[in-house]
């Protein structure tokens, strides 16, 4: 799946690696990486050294995974699904379900 079929926002379920079987929800895109940020998923400690503000310590974060590890779902089925382009009567572009046909998205 391409990036340009993906968007902040979107629910997607993760289909390889340690968060196998996971679902959750876009927070950032890193196009030039091929790779998105998901809400609670891969999750990464970071030491973080002291500053004026803040205290020091780990800190929790999520990590970046591909995009080739996950898939859309789709909001009637809700299943992972593939998504086909669809250009509407009034000119625009939406995501289609393959499996049911539903529109995921305006966009």
């Amino acid at each position: 799946m391409s990036l340009s079929k993906l968007k902040k926002g979107d629910m997607v379920k993760i289909l390889a690696g340690k968060d196998k079987g996971k679902t959750g929800k876009i927070l950032k895109a890193i196009p030039e990486k091929d790779r998105i940020v998901i809400e609670k998923v891969n999750m990464i400690k970071k030491h973080k050294k002291p500053d004026q503000k803040t205290k020091g310590g780990v800190v929790e974060k999520e990590g970046s995974i591909h995009i080739s590890k996950v898939s859309l779902l789709c909001n009637k089925c809700n299943t992972a699904v593939r998504v086909r382009n669809k250009m509407l009567e009034d000119g625009k572009k939406v995501r289609i379900c393959s499996k049911c046909n539903d529109v995921i998205g305006v966009g």
